[in-house]
């Protein structure tokens, strides 16, 4: 609670002021920001800590070696950017290596997937012996159709007429 108290001390709330930090630390902030920044750090401690932080570790920064960039560096640079291949109209159409071997073996899997026979269970496996039973006597069954529905055969008396003739 008392952070929060703190962080609303002076014109501007701390994260107002967290935004403005760096402009204001750089010089770049206008003078009516760094006013309101400098009437804020008056007001919030927290806040001047994290500024005096920042010059601590800024200075360190300014402490460290500048490295130089050698003079040749922008040359080779230059050069190596030349050196590369420039893209071709039809080169853009042309896979890359990697995507063309991943794209093969995604196909070859594929074929090698689909030939393998689906596993059965055990009540097809049945059904089919069944199947196979029934086809086997085929030959009675097709005979027993054509018996079933040969129209000479409604013409026929009923059997009990030729047993009382046969008497």
């Amino acid at each position: 609670m008392r952070k929060e108290e703190g962080r609303k001390k002076g014109n501007m709330n701390c994260e107002k002021f967290e935004a403005r930090l760096l402009a204001y630390m750089d010089g770049r902030a206008t003078e009516a920001e760094r006013g309101e920044v400098e009437l804020h750090l008056v007001a919030c401690a927290e806040c001047r800590a994290r500024v005096e932080e920042f010059r601590r570790l800024w200075g360190v920064l300014d402490e460290a070696p500048a490295h130089e960039v050698s003079p040749a560096f922008d040359a080779r640079l230059r050069a190596r950017i030349a050196a590369e291949p420039r893209p071709t109209l039809l080169g853009w159409l042309l896979p890359q290596p990697r995507l063309a071997l991943a794209m093969s073996l995604l196909l070859a899997m594929g074929a090698w997937i689909s030939m393998i026979p689906p596993a059965q269970n055990p009540n097809e496996v049945a059904r089919s012996e069944e199947e196979f039973r029934m086809i086997k006597d085929l030959q009675v069954l097709e005979d027993l159709d054509v018996l079933a529905n040969f129209e000479a055969l409604s013409e026929v008396p009923p059997a009990k007429q030729t047993e009382q003739r046969k008497m």
